[in-house]
């Protein structure tokens, strides 16, 4: 699929990588802590952190502390999309895609026995995993989503576990974002030289809420492996 102008061409550089790692281990730590974990002079972590929330992966917000000077600004993973208007577009634009492939292949349809919010599910984390670079092959009869790496390669050498470790958090960041039972059940990086592989489940309970009302809670994801 030809790259859309909104690719996640923030997550490009490590030292980005190593600022987005810390956001996930650390929600709602500000600036200079940030700036120190990642050995990042603070103008460069500003900068940072300012594409990474351009691109719908990090937010901030402004504390009310009710003293004098500026108020401190904390930094959180996007959770919530209706909070942060790119990753809003992002999953808007998935789900519409997702519904214009499925009218012109019926075949590709499998809305009558997953539901129709976890297979709303699953075409935002597909978008999302074609949009950072991870040229997702899914095969959704067996809940798996075949990876080809990748623009990441670059980092495979020296940061391997870091660069797995803030895709995995995405994965699981991308399936809260859209409500359903779809969760993530493991990642097996490099099942092949040139092949990682994401594996889901769907939560039975809530499969059948959605099928009956289209929608579903959301609850954690399982840890990737």
């Amino acid at each position: 699929m030809p790259r859309r102008v909104e690719d996640f061409r923030g997550l490009t550089r490590v030292s980005r990588l190593r600022l987005l790692h810390a956001v996930h281990r650390g929600p709602g730590r500000r600036l200079p802590e940030l700036a120190t974990e990642v050995r990042l002079h603070l103008n460069t972590a500003r900068e940072h952190l300012a594409v990474l929330e351009r691109e719908g992966l990090v937010q901030s917000f402004t504390l009310t502390t009710g003293g004098r000077g500026r108020p401190p600004v904390v930094f959180h993973p996007v959770e919530d999309t209706e909070e942060n208007p790119a990753a809003r577009r992002r999953v808007d634009g998935a789900l519409k895609r997702g519904e214009i492939l499925r009218r012109l292949s019926p075949d590709l349809d499998r809305t009558a026995e997953l539901g129709t919010a976890a297979v709303q599910q699953i075409d935002a984390l597909t978008e999302h995993l074609d949009d950072i670079g991870l040229e997702p092959r899914p095969d959704e009869s067996q809940l798996r989503i075949d990876l080809a790496p990748c623009r990441y390669a670059f980092a495979i050498e020296t940061d391997r576990a870091l660069v797995c470790s803030v895709h995995i958090q995405l994965l699981k960041q991308q399936l809260r974002q859209v409500p359903g039972p779809v969760r993530l059940q493991s990642v097996r990086p490099f099942v092949t030289p040139t092949q990682c592989t994401v594996t889901l489940r769907v939560l039975e309970a809530e499969a059948e809420g959605n099928s009956a009302e289209g929608d579903g809670a959301e609850g954690d994801g399982s840890e990737g492996g």
